[in-house]
């Protein structure tokens, strides 16, 4: 696999992006069709975002689009490894409001000696937001995966570590936790798909779950928790925005609630913005009446408990 990436990677710095995304958008295009599995799922998404029927024909132009804005991200990511190390920094001109609230946040957190934690999820390129900031100077760590594909992941760390991002695989949580615990940012992304022992949030009005883990590392290292997007303009470039710092009291469930629910309002505004931007292959929601109703009663059950909690501190 590593060999066929890199030989695919080679051609696609010498093949001009009009001649290259056309083709791959064919390409992906057939996938929609040619794998009924994920295109269930992808429809299933994009009707939770849209709040219609899966078989509704806006819920399929959706998902194709998807399908079309991946093969550009696809694209653009196996072309980076090929190119100068400043391409994330071309890709997303550092300038803008959101930018500048960036860097003072940034600046306040170096200064009281702490790390920010950037949460976001698989929208526009999450990619190009880290590449382009580590070149400011911020140390810049990427949190990640490397039990699948293990040489696929080494090779596309390196095209990272010419940016200045380091990626941490997520077991080494002794690494994580002393990036922390000094001015750092690591970047972790959120919407994995829907799994049962995540904290119940809502998502486009409808109960899903996230992952604790960010505000749990908030929680414990006093890290700021930022949600940040990337998203694609129409000439090509990424645009940055910023949310509001989410700041975690301690480890408490309900305060670990509702950081995370937080962060899923975030998630929620990212995705509707640019929809077809959105490109997570694992469903976003418990599927079936079984999964949906095991899921009320979880929340029912943290809401039940969060105000004998708040009762008794």
């Amino acid at each position: 696999m590593v060999i066929v990436f890199r030989a695919v990677s080679a051609l696609l710095v010498r093949v001009p992006l009009r001649i290259s995304e056309p083709i791959a958008r064919i390409g992906f295009r057939g996938g929609y069709y040619l794998w009924p599995s994920k295109r269930r799922v992808i429809c299933a998404n994009a009707a939770h975002v849209l709040g219609l029927p899966p078989d509704d024909p806006n819920v399929a132009s959706l998902a194709r689009g998807i399908y079309a804005t991946y093969a550009r991200f696809t694209i653009e990511l196996m072309r980076l490894p090929g190119l100068s190390a400043d391409e994330p920094a071309r890709l997303m001109p550092r300038h803008g409001p959101d930018h500048e609230r960036f860097m003072a946040l940034w600046a306040t957190c170096q200064a009281e000696g702490r790390g920010i934690i950037v949460v976001s999820g698989h929208v526009g390129s999450i990619e190009v937001f880290a590449g382009s900031y580590a070149q400011e100077g911020i140390p810049t760590y990427g949190l990640a995966d490397d039990s699948a594909f293990p040489e696929l992941f080494e090779l596309l760390n390196a095209s990272r570590a010419r940016w200045g991002v380091t990626i941490i695989p997520w077991r080494r949580l002794r690494d994580i936790f002393r990036v922390l615990r000094r001015p750092a940012v690591l970047g972790m992304v959120v919407d994995w798909g829907y799994r049962p022992d995540d904290l119940p949030v809502r998502l486009f009005g409808d109960r899903t779950t996230l992952p604790a883990g960010p505000a749990t590392l908030a929680a414990r290292t006093g890290a700021a928790l930022v949600p940040v997007v990337a998203r694609r303009q129409d000439d090509g470039s990424y645009r940055p925005m910023m949310y509001e710092p989410i700041e975690v009291a301690d480890s408490s469930p309900a305060e670990l609630t509702r950081a995370t629910q937080a962060v899923a309002d975030a998630l929620e505004d990212m995705i509707a913005r640019a929809p077809d931007q959105w490109y997570t292959f694992k469903p976003m929601w418990p599927v079936g009446e079984a999964e949906v109703a095991a899921l009320a009663a979880r929340a029912g059950e943290l809401d039940d408990k969060t105000p004998k909690e708040a009762a008794d501190g």
